[in-house]
């Protein structure tokens, strides 16, 4: 799949290529490319790379230690780093909360948090999911109550990705509850360490633990660590899902999954032949390729927009949409290409070193919980079904 890029983005594309290849470490990049466990030290000594190469945050203004590109080169230089086999770094900082702080944060939260997230030395997580309060978000029920400098927080937050990774939590909180629901919400940094912060695991069908349940009881925050004014939170958080929606679609994460599925079907044998050979499965493949490739130039349709200075609005949600469907799609080939190697399945296989004979072909161990764990896809960050709702709505007026 080759962008019809202009010489000048081409050379860019290979220097950061160039970056990739003299900086990753070929040990990770081999346990990323072969879907083995990546660790989160692995991804903070990444961070660590980027951020002393100037990378920590492309996306960043230049004055607060961005790259001053255009969206287009932060396009690339992501789908470079991803389909290379680099470790993902802990975007709930350098993507979601770190450009919330920087539009609407103090002068002190910007000195402390933006210099920490760029160098990696923060993990964050989003506090947003609850058990009542998923895709209708605005029915959140953690409270704030405000007492003089502090707020004693007290709730659940639920699905909440890579908490137990976590040192810093951002929290959709209800601070009122008068008038529209929207109208009562302020947005918190909150310490993991703080006390009264709780962190339940929650297992997903593929045996991992990387979401969890977070509850508040009686948790003291300053009022100091409040972003922006109070109440006004739900303005705060769309300028985050902007952000998160616009690079929802993972393009390149789908590049990198189809490019290990091609190397599965010719190892693979079917009647004698390998599996890529075969009509049928080679039309699948075609068809796949076909479908990412459109989805690759709507996202980069979106991006050109948005550096024009137009807003995507809800038209955006089809990104949401189809790259779920896409991912998932990929997976589900992935899985059928191993057949009956596929079936067993050993956690133990997935980290590095793990030194009992493989079940299997050895690049068969990733195969059946990605598949399991990308059923998730089309559920988290607004359900297909409600994407397809607020198109119906906005722009169909139904």
């Amino acid at each position: 799949m080759n962008l019809d890029l202009s010489p000048e983005d081409r050379a860019f594309r290979d220097e950061i290529r160039s970056f990739v290849a003299e900086n990753l470490s070929p040990a990770t990049k081999r346990r990323v490319l072969e879907g083995l466990t990546v660790t989160k030290a692995d991804s903070q000594d990444w961070q660590t790379i980027l951020h002393d190469h100037g990378y920590g945050a492309p996306s960043w203004p230049l004055e607060n230690g961005g790259t001053g590109w255009s969206s287009i080169r932060n396009y690339i230089f992501e789908d470079v780093l991803i389909t290379g086999g680099a470790p993902g770094t802990n975007v709930f900082g350098t993507k979601l909360v770190g450009p919330v702080i920087l539009a609407y944060g103090s002068d002190a939260q910007k000195a402390h948090y933006l210099p920490r997230i760029l160098a990696g030395e923060d993990w964050w997580c989003q506090g947003y999911s609850e058990p009542n309060a998923g895709s209708d978000l605005a029915s959140l029920k953690t409270k704030a109550e405000r007492q003089g400098d502090t707020y004693r927080v007290n709730g659940i937050k639920t699905w909440t990705t890579d908490a137990q990774h976590a040192d810093m939590i951002f929290c959709l909180v209800r601070t009122s509850s008068k008038g529209k629901r929207q109208k009562g919400i302020s947005f918190l940094l909150i310490d993991m360490k703080s006390p009264g912060v709780t962190l339940r695991p929650i297992i997903t069908i593929d045996g991992g633990d990387e979401i969890n349940e977070v509850r508040f009881d009686d948790v003291v925050v300053p009022v100091e660590n409040r972003v922006g004014e109070e109440n006004k939170g739900w303005t705060y958080a769309k300028l985050l899902l902007s952000h998160e929606r616009l690079m929802i679609a993972d393009v390149p994460r789908s590049k990198r999954l189809l490019a290990q599925l091609k190397t599965i079907a010719g190892r693979e044998q079917s009647g004698g032949r390998p599996l890529i050979e075969d009509v049928h499965f080679a039309d699948r493949l075609a068809a796949l390729e076909i479908e990412l490739t459109a989805l690759e130039f709507t996202t980069l349709r979106f991006i050109a927009a948005t550096d024009a200075g137009d807003e995507p609005g809800p038209l955006v949600s089809l990104l949401k949409i189809r790259g779920s469907e896409v991912q998932q799609a990929i997976t589900e080939a992935t899985l059928e290409a191993l057949g009956p190697h596929a079936l067993p399945y050993t956690p133990e296989a997935l980290i590095d070193g793990w030194n009992e004979d493989p079940i299997g072909p050895d690049y068969a161990a990733p195969v059946s919980p990605r598949y399991f764990n990308a059923r998730k896809i089309s559920i988290y960050s607004g359900s297909n079904e409600i994407q397809k709702n607020i198109m119906a709505k906005h722009l169909l007026g139904l």
